[in-house]
């Protein structure tokens, strides 16, 4: 193999080793004060190094949510900065949570910022929008080939908005949705064991079997725990492509808190779960 490694061959060994859950780190002001933290820039980072403590040595993926960080300035950024390195120095694969999406040499900044090698953000993978077209993201999808990284596009998120755009129907009687996995798949074809190239699907959605979601990458799947999905839902919700799902957990793990140990055990215990689902599907 030439070049870099790609992420979805990455991802799938870090799934089949250590279980396919993706914890989120989302330090939010309520989850600052419910670890007894201050909302300001100390509280962020010692919420951060703790989460990457407890677990980054246990689990496929973190996946901090940019926002929560980019909401303290350049003094949060730099946090977050921190957050990555140490997370993909003890093991774990992290995937940035920013949903960025533009056009031309503005989406091509955006790529650069956390897909490029030598960027203080650079990620495994990126979560992404479509929704100015497909072909908006193209700048991403060819640094993302270049460095080895993967792009998470939204394609049927799970917040009960996103519907009257992803499930519209297009003139081909396509809806939207399926036409973003109708793109991943040909991105991913020929990619073994797993494409690099993946959809961010709700585990909330319930029946999803007018979608073709095995697309040949991974699916990023929010909700499970807080937002009312269980593990034992998956297989019902994603069908044959269950193998290649990613479940995140944030409140579900993170609640645990500020306890390293207890932290732990809630990932083991959703990691487990999550397999026994998985396996028996």
């Amino acid at each position: 193999m030439t070049g870099p490694e790609p992420f979805g061959l990455r991802l799938r060994r870090a799934m089949d080793e250590r279980g396919p859950l993706c914890v989120g780190i989302d330090p939010h002001a309520s989850l600052l004060a419910e670890w007894g933290l201050n909302d300001d820039v100390n509280g962020l980072e010692r919420f951060s190094r703790t989460v990457v403590e407890a677990v980054a040595g246990r689990v496929a993926v973190l996946k901090p949510q940019s926002a929560f960080f980019e909401r303290f300035g350049s003094r949060g950024v730099a946090v977050l900065e921190t957050t990555v390195r140490e997370a993909r120095e003890a093991g774990a694969l992290v995937v940035m949570d920013a949903k960025r999406g533009d056009i031309g040499s503005t989406m091509a900044a955006y790529a650069e910022s956390f897909l490029h090698k030598g960027a203080p953000l650079f990620s495994d993978a990126l979560t992404v929008s479509p929704y100015l077209g497909y072909g908006s993201l193209s700048p991403a999808v060819a640094l993302a080939r270049e460095s080895g990284a993967g792009l998470f596009v939204l394609a049927l998120t799970s917040n009960p908005e996103g519907g009257e755009v992803q499930h519209a129907v297009r003139a081909d009687g396509r809806t939207v949705g399926a036409t973003i996995l109708g793109h991943l798949a040909l991105e991913n074809a020929g990619e073994e064991p797993l494409g690099s190239f993946g959809a961010v699907v709700g585990a909330t959605l319930g029946d999803l079997s007018s979608y073709d979601l095995d697309m040949g990458g991974p699916i990023l799947a929010p909700g499970i725990g807080a937002q009312g999905a269980t593990a034992a839902d998956l297989p019902a919700v994603f069908g044959r492509a269950v193998r290649n799902v990613v479940p995140n957990v944030s409140r579900g793990v993170l609640r645990h808190g500020p306890d390293v140990v207890a932290l732990r055990d809630a990932a083991e215990r959703f990691a487990d779960e999550i397999r026994a689902a998985v396996t028996s599907a």
